[in-house]
């Protein structure tokens, strides 16, 4: 612990608070206990590493973020401090490149200045960093290919459980399908949703059916091979075989059977406890036998999908025509920027030594047993779709540094005598610098004064004095850089579920989280401005859990800035993948409001071409099975029973506008509130009603009926 501010400040020519009082042998604090001696050298001590701020650049905040280590070669920070966005990596051209700042104000600037006015916190993808992504991963592996020559190619597919909004999902088949890049589902609702994305996609495209099945499943992977989709049917267990072989003949199907094996290799890392044996997915070698003995038995030994190159090397020269080898997932990124192989939050290669590595092994374990290359197929999503989009959100308020008030005036303060000397040794190791014998003494007269105010003898007022007297003691001698607390407008339960998880116990209580990370949240401008503040970001859930206070490779409060006259706009990034799934409605906070923004030759370099708003009041409410028609009508009615009927119809106007409205905060709310009646109610006008309810609302679902 540094003395910093108590020692500096206070001298011998100034004493402390109360400190001649205890020289006459008073009883009592001073009537006026002045904190400013204190606070003045709290802000003396953050001012003076402040001192070359006028020198900081935006090359010091993207090193103090890591953007470069990180972000590359999609987000940088240009020389005004503002992210921007390299749509197509490092392949951009500099006019290419967006300003991230300028497309959240497009986005939330008021419609009546030309703008959406979508309310935060926002969801900004970018397809172009998608499509950039699966060309890179094409791309490695076709090297990969031409420098090996391996004589097969390469099929990769996505799972769709990794992100599956309708568009990410949509664009990754139009995007690849000159490359016959497919999807994997893991459940019924994602089969039926990749069979109507592979509609326009190449005919080749595979669609690898994961997950636990029933005989529900299994019919609709049949009937999307008989659609013409290459299907493969993936065993995780060996009692499926006999329910796909069943479907298959009475559905006059041939079917593709994949065999999903359970390998003795076991791998480090965070699902390390899962591989091997033990896990909770595949077949062993025991039982891919009898599956290949029941599809001989069935004449069906002619197709398969296989994992391993040795298994495939065998059941290759046991007669089946394997035609894939699918490694499945488990290509990284790499969150922190370390580059290291020894985190769960990093990673020690690239696209191109994955492909490289995965290549030469299935070629020289295949030219060993002089079997065909097979084609090489993986199940890539968090190395796909984790750059792609950016949830941003704002800093609404801030707490205080140090406490608020200069000066308390309360009456004097009758101590005991045991407390007033406790003040007295702590007023002497102030003079002596000793911070652990002023701390020791801050605490004992804080105990002290709390057992009088136990017994009767302190009034509240002199309690909270000296409660005051402590926090600020404490903080100067412990908090040398004083920690503030940013209120964000965001759910973190909703929108950042993963980090959560990452930072909390609940990463032992619940085995669902099961893919975690740290992501990366950084201001997006002002970052040619020195961040002096160190931050905790607590969202707007009523839970302690709600909040974030570590930084990239988990070092505690991100720093800040101080809080200006505008908005501070931060952004996650890295979270385009499982975030959205994962987000639950913690304090029926929904999702954020969604845009996509599209590289363009327009002035401002892109163009958003489609925005959705975020789901309103009414819509997570729903959710949880209430009616909100049904509770509006409840509550109209017993405003009207108390109030009558032009000022009940008026008053539930209000409460229909919040019905209507995104569950967030609206920091710069356009309601009219009007006086009625100087009767102290307040209501929203006609006009604002329905201005808010066409951004809020179904067209159908207007409730016109709200007005008298």
């Amino acid at each position: 612990m540094g003395m910093l501010a108590l020692a500096c400040r206070v001298d011998s020519a100034v004493p402390p608070p109360g400190y001649s009082a205890f020289i006459s042998g008073k009883n009592s604090l001073a009537t006026t206990v002045p904190f400013s001696s204190f606070t003045s050298t709290s802000a003396a001590a953050v001012d003076s590493t402040n001192s070359n701020l006028t020198h900081w650049s935006s090359a010091h905040s993207s090193t103090l973020y890591r953007i470069d280590s990180w972000g590359a070669p999609y987000f940088a920070v240009n020389d005004s401090g503002n992210i921007t966005v390299s749509p197509h990596g490092s392949s951009t051209l500099s006019r290419q490149e967006i300003n991230l700042l300028k497309v959240v104000m497009k986005v939330s600037d008021p419609k009546s200045v030309g703008e959406l006015g979508l309310q935060m916190p926002l969801i900004v993808r970018f397809p172009d960093v998608l499509k950039n992504r699966l060309e890179s991963l094409q791309s490695a592996f076709v090297s990969a290919i031409q420098t090996q020559g391996y004589e097969s190619c390469y099929q990769g597919v996505y799972p769709v459980k990794c992100n599956q909004d309708r568009f990410v999902v949509e664009d990754i088949v139009k995007f690849e399908t000159h490359f016959r890049f497919g999807l994997e589902a893991g459940s019924k609702p994602e089969l039926l949703l990749a069979m109507s994305c592979l509609c326009k996609g190449n005919l080749e495209a595979l669609l690898i059916c994961n997950g636990f099945k029933d005989a529900e499943y299994i019919s609709l992977a049949l009937l999307a091979r008989k659609f013409q989709f290459n299907t493969v049917i993936v065993l995780e267990q060996e009692e499926e075989m006999k329910l796909v072989i069943d479907i298959s003949k009475k559905l006059s199907v041939r079917l593709v059977i994949g065999l999903r094996a359970k390998l003795r290799t076991k791998h480090s890392g965070h699902f390390g406890s899962t591989s091997g044996e033990k896990g909770k997915f595949g077949l062993t070698t025991n039982h891919i036998l009898r599956v290949i003995k029941d599809l001989h038995d069935s004449d069906m030994l002619d197709y398969g999908v296989s994992e391993a190159a040795q298994i495939y090397s065998k059941l290759t020269q046991l007669g089946a025509d394997i035609k894939v080898i699918d490694i499945g997932g488990g290509l990284g990124i790499d969150y922190n920027g370390s580059k290291s192989g020894n985190s769960d939050l990093s990673v020690s290669y690239g696209l191109e030594e994955y492909a490289s590595a995965v290549m030469n092994m299935i070629r020289v374990i295949c030219d060993r047993k002089s079997v065909k290359h097979p084609i090489i197929c993986s199940e890539s999503g968090r190395a796909i779709v984790s750059h792609h989009s950016v949830l941003i959100f704002e800093a609404m308020s801030t707490t205080d540094m140090a406490p608020s008030m200069n000066q308390i005036n309360l009456p004097f303060i009758e101590l005991s005598e045991d407390a007033r000397s406790d003040y007295w040794n702590m007023s002497d190791a102030v003079m002596r610098h000793d911070n652990e014998t002023c701390l020791f003494y801050a605490d004992q007269l804080k105990q002290r004064s709390v057992e009088q105010f136990k017994e009767g003898s302190l009034g509240i007022e002199q309690l909270a004095v000296v409660d005051g007297l402590f926090d600020l003691v404490t903080k100067i001698i412990v908090e040398t850089e004083p920690v503030r607390t940013y209120l964000i407008n965001l759910s973190i339960f909703t929108s950042i579920p993963d980090f959560r998880v990452l930072v909390k116990i609940f990463l032992s209580r619940s085995p669902f989280f099961s893919n975690i990370k740290m992501v990366s949240t950084v201001p997006i401008h002002r970052l040619d401005q020195k961040p002096e503040v160190k931050a905790i970001l607590s969202d707007l859930t009523y839970d302690s859990d709600g909040k974030i206070d570590k930084f990239i490779g988990g070092e505690a409060n991100p720093p800040l800035h101080k809080p200006g006259n505008g908005q501070y706009y931060l952004g996650m990034f890295l979270g385009g993948v499982n975030q959205e799934a994962l987000g639950g409605v913690h304090n029926l906070f929904g999702s954020p409001s969604v845009v996509t923004v599209l590289q363009s030759d327009d002035p401002h370099s892109f163009v958003i071409t489609h925005a959705m708003p975020g789901p309103s009041c009414v819509d997570v409410i729903r959710v949880m099975q209430h009616e909100p028609k049904l509770m509006f009508e409840n509550l109209k009615h017993r405003v009207v029973e108390f109030y009558g009927i032009d000022v009940g119809s008026c008053l539930a106007s209000t409460v229909a506008r919040s019905f209507h409205n995104m569950p967030y905060l609206e920091p710069r709310s356009s309601c009219s509130l009007i006086a009625m009646n100087n009767s102290g109610f307040y209501y929203c006008n006609e006009e604002d009603y329905y201005a808010g309810s066409e951004t809020g609302a179904n067209k159908d679902e207007h409730w016109s009926y709200c007005f008298a």
